[in-house]
């Protein structure tokens, strides 16, 4: 095998990136995760190469450093790139095409991400979802399920909300059995939240089925935006609801694989 030589070497490590991240003290590790990425890219971006701009945009944001210091030259990406426009608009997510969510579901190599409440009709719709889940983690793509955590307050607030008489947490621990062999599977995470959520999220790769919460409606009734992020666009829809998954995501805890009872049923 050849060998560079050392000069060779030393002038395709990016010092400027090493160096702003050192400084916010900002891991691989965590880049790769604030831009969805593997942290083999980040370390293919420290010996040289140049990434897609909205990653070098995340990654300026992160370490509060302009673009151009980083990557010389690319200082007006961000003012030359479109935004990315929605692919798809349905007047509510029980129109949605069944097909639609199993080739998006089929087709995903690198992510996939949801974000429910209860998430009941994922599974009722599509009563092989969790192989089919099993089969795209052992094909190498990450899996992320974050329901609602049925004995916490948030998922009694929402029942309130939809006069579901103190029905919502049992469908959450039944929408929860589906997917317990899941937790086996290496690159599979299962988390519980106790948060608002304003939009239903079911992310597949680059594509994005976003399915905001009309107040006191169910999540069924309400619009869905399909999304598609482009590469190289300025970022827009796609990476803010992104944005909000992640948030959320990092406050949520693992769910273990039980399904206990409400703490506090009658709040």
């Amino acid at each position: 095998m050849r060998c560079l030589p050392i000069t060779d070497w030393m002038s395709s490590v990016n010092e400027q990136l090493r160096l702003a991240m050192a400084r916010r003290g900002v891991s691989p590790d965590a880049l790769a995760a604030a831009c969805a990425v593997d942290p083999k890219t980040v370390a293919r971006w420290l010996t040289g190469r140049v990434p897609h701009a909205r990653h070098r945009w995340t990654t300026a944001e992160l370490l509060s450093a302009a673009e151009d210091d980083i990557w010389p030259g690319t200082q007006n990406s961000r003012a030359s790139a479109p935004y990315a426009e929605p692919v798809g608009c349905f007047a509510n997510r029980a129109s949605v095409p069944r097909d639609l969510w199993l080739s998006l579901l089929k087709n995903a190599e690198r992510q996939i991400d949801v974000l429910v409440y209860s998430g009941t009709f994922f599974a009722q719709t599509n009563p092989h979802v969790a192989a089919m889940l099993t089969t795209r983690v052992r094909a190498g793509a990450a899996v992320r399920l974050c329901f609602a955590d049925p004995a916490d307050s948030a998922v009694a607030q929402r029942d309130r909300e939809e006069q579901l008489d103190g029905t919502l947490a049992a469908k959450i621990r039944a929408s929860l059995t589906y997917y317990r062999a899941l937790l086996a599977e290496p690159g599979c995470e299962i988390r519980l939240h106790n948060a608002t959520v304003y939009a239903s999220l079911f992310r597949y790769d680059d594509d994005l089925l976003a399915n905001p919460h009309i107040w006191g409606q169910p999540a069924s009734a309400n619009p869905l935006l399909h999304l598609r992020r482009q590469p190289d666009t300025e970022p827009g829809w796609f990476d803010q609801y992104i944005a909000s998954f992640e948030a959320l995501w990092a406050t949520a805890r693992p769910w273990d694989g039980t399904t206990t009872r409400d703490k506090n049923p009658k709040e």
